[in-house]
């Protein structure tokens, strides 16, 4: 397996009620096209009283395979279906790091 060069980033924040309900949408539509082209996949939740944070960290090769999957910019937020039903406002972007330290592999 490669080493991840690449990690992107995507956040959404949700109403706390609808958390749960999310979480199980990202397990079923979110997180295994993910699972399936990247080297690895992480998703992050924080709660607090009034709303949900969810956070979800990619592992790539490099940009050439990441922009594979997204179909071109790898910067360009790709919503899922429903995002706009669940998100407390869809996201503009999402953040594309080079991965400088990497203890994991």
């Amino acid at each position: 397996m490669s080493a991840a060069t690449i990690a992107r980033v995507w956040r959404g924040r949700v109403a706390r009620d609808r958390a749960d309900a999310y979480e199980r949408y990202l397990q079923v539509e979110g997180i295994p096209p993910l699972r399936k082209t990247a080297l690895a996949v992480q998703l992050f939740r924080e709660d607090h009283a009034t709303e949900t944070e969810f956070v979800t960290t990619s592992y790539w090769p490099d940009v050439a395979a990441m922009s594979a999957f997204t179909g071109g910019d790898p910067n360009v937020v790709h919503h899922l279906p429903r995002d706009a039903e669940f998100l407390i406002e869809l996201p503009e972007r999402v953040e594309v790091l080079r991965i400088v330290v990497n203890t994991f592999a």
